[in-house]
């Protein structure tokens, strides 16, 4: 059931992906999107059945409802804030793409570079789901799943090392869909994070024991040396 639930949620991201690209551009007739959306398929299917089997405690934190009541006011409001950016920044790819073209297109090695940032984007995102069983796609508190700070893997170099697959998920997928403008366009995403993360750390602060301690430890968020 958890792989059923898995895979349902992954392919409704994959539709409201798609929706967000497609009809904004006004048309199916577009190669780089469609291979994309196949891949990304693809890879959710594979992600959510070797979660299930290897790490099924990372999956079904996943899998969590988005908004909960026990979630705090400011982490349900900046999980708002990064869920609209993130869509507008999809909806925004095709609107540069087929109609205002701000920049010209990106070279095809350039976009097999995207592609390349994409799945490594992909990969450390996954990753992290795989070394953190808490995960939670919402921040509360997890002290009846028996809660731990994590700082071991890729939480030894930074705090949030999904977001940070994430934001590479997002550039390499802008320059395989070829719109220079959506890579600028990420800085939207990533103002979003940074309240995301502010509000995230807040409640993690007072909720976990030793995140404290944590933060002290490894003292940068996303970039090490940078911040």
């Amino acid at each position: 059931m958890l792989i059923v639930k898995g895979l349902a949620g992954g392919l409704f991201q994959v539709a409201l992906f798609a929706a967000f690209l497609l009809i904004p551009a006004g048309t199916w007739h577009w190669p780089r999107a469609i291979q994309f959306l196949i891949a990304y398929s693809v890879l959710v299917s594979f992600s959510i059945v070797a979660l299930a089997l290897v790490a099924p405690a990372s999956l079904e934190a996943r899998l969590v409802a988005p908004a909960a009541k026990s979630q705090p006011k400011a982490d349900r409001v900046a999980s708002a804030l990064l869920f609209t950016s993130i869509l507008a920044f999809m909806a925004f790819i095709p609107i540069d793409v087929f109609h205002l073209h701000l920049f010209p297109a990106p070279t095809l090695g350039v976009s097999i570079f995207g592609a390349v940032v994409f799945l490594a984007g992909f990969g450390v995102m996954l990753l992290t789901l795989y070394q953190n069983a808490f995960a939670a796609p919402i921040v509360k508190d997890q002290a009846d799943r028996g809660q731990v700070v994590i700082d071991t893997g890729l939480y030894s170099r930074v705090r949030h090392p999904f977001y940070v697959g994430l934001l590479l998920f997002l550039i390499g997928l802008a320059l395989w869909l070829e719109s220079y403008a959506s890579v600028l366009a990420v800085s939207v995403v990533f103002a979003a994070l940074v309240a995301r993360i502010h509000a995230e750390e807040k409640t993690l602060q007072e909720t976990l024991p030793g995140y404290p301690e944590y933060m002290s430890k490894v003292r940068y968020r996303l970039v090490p040396g940078i911040w």
